[in-house]
């Protein structure tokens, strides 16, 4: 099997939890998995030879980074929208997103993953709840394998249309039926419950004000079944909690509670709006949330009580969420807002930049629900990415590597392996061409944007 070698690395992150780093260290990869991590002093000779070796001097190498939340397929409508919160922006953009079809989903995943690994991803989730014309999950699927991403696929839902009181038009839901014998079939043809599986499906209902209660249940069933994951988007803003509170007679929590959306299974995308007693919920049942801040900020949704939750035990990752509500898929810089907003929101501790970059690893590999990936230590997957210190954005902050990450303004990763294998090698994605995907994807956003 394959080996490869990064050594002379300047720093390396070994674990964000406890902070552990090494400096002129080095990292021996056996297929795809970490054999030995060391000073470069101290490389075991069979590794001296090995197939591949990277001379990382200069540079501070940290786990692969885990994107808990993401609309790839909004990569082709950014902009739009832009002085709208989350209702009047959604219905602008679903008609938009009716016109989508299997080469836009699968071009824009494409896409959406390219910025995700520039920017230091190496895992990633992704929630397409709307399949019009001939669009599926397994377009996205197909996206991940050949862009070389370790990928959770949330095969998402609609089906509360207008006509039922929902907020999406009728034209982009489907019958729960549908959704479930579809989703079941994902499942049974994609999912890998294997440690290093690149591929894992998960069930995933878009939101309460987009699914029937009997869809929601019956999604949990199927999910629990088939011991897959499941997420949905949650406690987002006010205006869902109205929502709720007028349609189910509940509060989101309470109704997610009530549906058996709760648990160490499942997690939420958002959780802004939450109390106190929801907060304490959350940790207990160590449900998971993904924090996405840009997204909060854009759509002027609020700020979620991240270090609450961190501090309730709740399972807790970070998202960049879609491109329409971002407009962007740069996870490093997720992690630099995260930070940032917490110090924001005035807790009595400064949210420091190991604990972002925490959520950013460990965390989020805990709210996907794997153990193999999340720290460079002996045993896990071969997710490794490093940023090159030369960059003019860490001058001046060189005497803290880790810290310059994170306080100064992001850049693209210089190298990335994901599960072993190098995809990204002096800033170049070295697995798809992503010139010509970048045209084709210009004419499908045309395409879907104007009609």
């Amino acid at each position: 099997m394959a080996t490869l070698l990064i050594h002379h690395i300047r720093a390396v992150l070994l674990n964000a939890r406890t902070g552990e780093t090494l400096s002129d260290a080095a990292i021996a990869v056996h297929a795809n998995v970490i054999a030995w991590v060391g000073p470069t002093d101290d490389i075991p000779c069979e590794y001296l030879d090995a197939d591949r070796i990277v001379n990382a001097a200069d540079h501070v190498v940290i786990p692969g980074l885990v994107n808990t939340h993401h609309h790839l397929y909004q990569t082709l409508t950014r902009a739009v929208a832009t002085g709208s919160e989350l209702f009047p922006w959604l219905t602008t953009l679903y008609p938009m997103w009716a016109r989508l079809t299997a080469e836009s989903v699968y071009t824009s995943a494409l896409v959406g993953m390219a910025e995700l690994m520039l920017s230091g991803c190496t895992t990633t989730s992704d929630h397409l709840y709307l399949f019009p014309n001939d669009a599926s999950i397994d377009d996205e699927i197909r996206a991940g394998a050949d862009i070389g991403m370790r990928f959770h696929a949330a095969r998402g839902s609609m089906s509360l249309g207008e006509s039922d009181g929902g907020l999406p038009p009728d034209s982009v839901v489907q019958s729960a039926d549908e959704i479930l014998q579809d989703t079941a079939r994902a499942i049974e043809e994609h999912h890998d419950p294997a440690e290093f599986a690149m591929t894992r499906l998960v069930v995933a209902p878009c939101s309460p004000f987009s699914v029937t209660a009997d869809l929601m249940r019956e999604s949990a069933v199927l999910a629990r079944h088939y011991g897959v994951a499941m997420h949905t988007h949650l406690a987002e803003t006010h205006d869902e909690q109205t929502f709720c509170l007028e349609t189910f007679g509940h509060k989101p929590v309470a109704y997610a509670e009530d549906l058996g959306w709760v648990g160490s299974d499942v997690w939420w995308a958002h959780g802004v709006v939450l109390s106190e007693e929801e907060v304490k919920l959350v940790g207990s049942t160590r449900t998971g949330v993904a924090h996405c801040p840009t997204s909060n900020m854009r759509l002027a949704s609020g700020i979620a009580p991240v270090t609450s939750l961190v501090d309730t035990d709740a399972r807790v990752g970070i998202g960049v969420d879609g491109s329409a509500s971002n407009d962007g898929s740069h996870m490093l810089g997720e992690v630099r807002q995260t930070m940032l907003l917490q110090r924001v929101a005035r807790h009595s501790t400064l949210f420091s930049h190991m604990r972002a970059l925490e959520l950013a690893t460990i965390g989020g590999a805990e709210v996907l629900g794997r153990s193999d990936i999340g720290t460079i230590s002996v045993g896990k997957a071969a997710d490794i990415v490093g940023f090159d210190l030369n960059d003019i954005a860490y001058t001046g902050a060189l005497h803290d590597p880790v810290a310059a990450l994170v306080f100064c303004a992001p850049t693209t990763v210089s190298f990335s392996v994901i599960n072993g294998r190098v995809v990204v090698e002096n800033r170049v994605l070295q697995t798809i061409d992503l010139d010509e995907t970048l045209s084709r994807h210009r004419d499908l956003s045309k395409g879907v944007i104007v009609g």
